[in-house]
């Protein structure tokens, strides 16, 4: 009988240690996998139990909750959600998170070890703590006025401070509120249904998602390739190109909408924003070096985040001289996002350099403590200083004197360049209006702002749309509260 006890015990024994290790393998090994596990409502519950941590814009909350007494317990609020949508995204119980809701989840959520007391805190207590908060740089005013001057039409506007890479406006036009797709249910899915098969498309982010042929904002980089690679060093010297011009290799004339162009200088070509000029500049630059300069812009950056990524600003890699020339105007395969061209704009007003993109100061506990500081890093040296120098100049001239004058602000130093883009087949859509810029109060050391406007405005005629006339003043009003803030924060 004993031997029998004994050999019932040892298989007992076992059966106890594989137990054991399979439960250690479970925890140890497999508890990743479980509880990313879309059929574990647990995490779900827990996710939601309790409020997110705030997006904050001028130390002030655009984001709420809501307890909704259902399982899955509070629902995300917004506040003024259609204008803070392009910052915020959504935090949805049905479909997920975008943008800073997604970039920052492990701080608003309360994930993120940082957010606890101790080191490992949260792997030995399996516990959440409260939601931190995510701080941006967007100035309130400033993204206020831009969304006052898309009213409603399809575009975007992008402002940077360039000394600083903070992102002060992101906006996009037209928007939606995402706290209608915040819970769970019938509601919910029909406002999902209406928003992503809406001809409008509300919930494409413009500013950072949605590439468009930049048109005549490019030439500004085509101008800093020129003079950097030595191909034009005196600005108002005549470029040797004719009007009309024929395109390498081919029979077609690139034609002008300015007029006079005809062998002019680098300086008239960006005050009147001359298309021979600047494409001939393109060729005699090469392919190889302007590749180089529009990769020192961030042109085919496929790793760009703010925190968020960002679109890949294209510029082609393989093309032969007609599609240079063309691409040199900001045409052919050349497209950028407007927080590109924003950062084109701050390139020329921060003496070459860019400072990296942010749109989100510092990560802090429910209780204020700072969790994370985004310094200020460099970006890119676009181009030399003394190219940077000579651009302000010739973008203060079209301002002043040129297609311009719409941007331009009483008592301050203005530098912009406009661009109308074509697109479609046979360049037959509504042209997109563009305008790039960059301001500066006449009492202080550098520009407090650069901006980039893109207005698609499809459903206006072809001759009403322009950069000068749709664009340029959407810039000015953006640039003007920044430049008014800049004076409110010396006067402290």
């Amino acid at each position: 009988m004993i031997p029998y006890i004994r050999r019932a015990a040892a298989l007992c024994l076992v059966l106890l240690a594989a137990l054991l290790v399979n439960a250690a393998r479970v925890m140890v090994f497999g508890a990743e996998s479980l509880d990313e596990n879309p059929a574990d409502r647990r995490v779900a519950i827990a996710r939601w139990g309790q409020p997110r941590g705030e997006i904050l814009v001028d130390g002030k909350p655009v984001t709420g909750a809501r307890d909704s007494g259902e399982q899955l317990r509070y629902e995300r609020t917004y506040k003024k959600g259609p204008l803070y949508a392009p910052v915020t995204g959504y935090a949805s119980q049905t479909y997920g998170t975008t943008f800073l809701e997604h970039a920052e989840d492990a701080v608003l959520a309360g994930t993120d070890p940082m957010l606890a007391p101790f080191p490992f805190w949260n792997d030995i207590s399996r516990g959440r703590r409260p939601g931190g908060d995510a701080v941006t740089t967007i100035r309130a005013s400033m993204q206020e006025a831009a969304y006052r001057g898309l009213d409603g039409k399809r575009g975007a506007v992008a402002a940077i401070e360039p000394s600083s890479g903070r992102i002060l406006a992101l906006v996009s036009s037209p928007s939606y509120d995402p706290g209608v797709l915040s819970g769970t249910g019938p509601t919910v899915k029909d406002a999902w249904a209406r928003l992503t098969t809406s001809p409008n498309q509300p919930m494409l982010n413009r500013a950072i998602r949605q590439t468009y042929p930049p048109g005549s904002t490019f030439k500004i980089v085509t101008a800093a390739a020129a003079l950097d690679a030595g191909v034009v060093t005196d600005v108002n010297a005549p470029t040797r190109t004719p009007d009309p011009f024929v395109l390498p290799g081919t029979r077609q004339v690139l034609p002008n909408e300015a007029k006079g162009c005809g062998d002019e200088s680098l300086a008239y070509a960006i005050q009147w924003s001359c298309n021979t000029v600047m494409a001939g500049l393109g060729v005699k630059v090469g392919l190889e070096e302007m590749v180089d300069a529009t990769r020192n812009f961030g042109f085919n950056d496929t790793g760009l985040k703010i925190p968020s990524w960002v679109a890949r600003s294209n510029f082609d890699t393989d093309m032969s001289d007609d599609q240079l020339a063309l691409s040199s105007i900001g045409q052919f395969n050349t497209t950028a996002t407007p927080l590109q061209m924003a950062m084109v704009a701050a390139a020329v007003a921060n003496n070459g350099e860019i400072a990296h993109p942010h749109l989100v100061e510092r990560t802090t506990t429910s209780g204020g403590r700072t969790v994370d500081t985004t310094g200020r890093r460099s970006y890119r040296q676009a181009m030399r200083p003394s190219t940077a120098t000579q651009l302000q100049s010739l973008m203060v001239k079209a301002v002043e004197e040129g297609t311009g004058t719409n941007a331009a602000i009483p008592g301050a130093t203005v530098g912009g360049k406009t661009g109308t883009a074509q697109h479609g087949l046979g360049n037959t859509g509504t042209p997109y209006a563009w305008f790039i810029a960059w301001a500066q109060a006449p009492d202080s050391a550098q520009p407090a702002v650069a901006v980039a406007v893109v207005v698609e405005d499809a459903e206006a005629r072809r001759t009403e749309i322009s950069g000068g006339g749709s664009a340029a003043p959407i810039a000015r009003a953006v640039m003007e509260e920044g430049l008014r803030l800049e004076a409110e924060a010396r006067g402290r």
